[in-house]
């Protein structure tokens, strides 16, 4: 074969180690849990300034903080995921998990 043509079988081959592939995908899910959160954040803000336009109860101030810090939290380590390789880069992503997870479990399950 030349250089010039490629096989479909080259192509369709993924690429070499699975590592690549698993760093992708664990990098898109804590990016996906990260926009998540950030949406999360922006819907309780909505909602609070909401609530306090209509004179109803709403979420309250802590939770209208609250949000909006983890939010920014988990966007910050997952640029680091994103911009770094290796042990770093998975402990970012861990480090996003688990802000997500205080989040979701202190305002949302408890």
């Amino acid at each position: 074969m030349s250089d010039e043509t490629m096989d479909t079988e080259e192509l369709a081959r993924p690429p070499a180690g699975g590592r690549r592939w698993m760093s992708r995908w664990w990098r898109g899910f804590t990016g996906s849990l990260a926009a998540g959160l950030v949406a999360l954040a922006v819907v309780v803000l909505g909602a609070g300034l909401l609530c306090t336009f209509l004179d109803v109860p709403g979420p309250g101030a802590v939770p209208m903080i609250a949000h909006p810090v983890a939010a920014v939290l988990a966007l910050l380590a997952q640029r680091a995921a994103d911009r770094r390789d290796g042990p770093v880069a998975g402990v970012a992503g861990v480090a996003v998990v688990v802000i997500v997870a205080v989040a979701l479990w202190t305002f949302w399950w408890a």
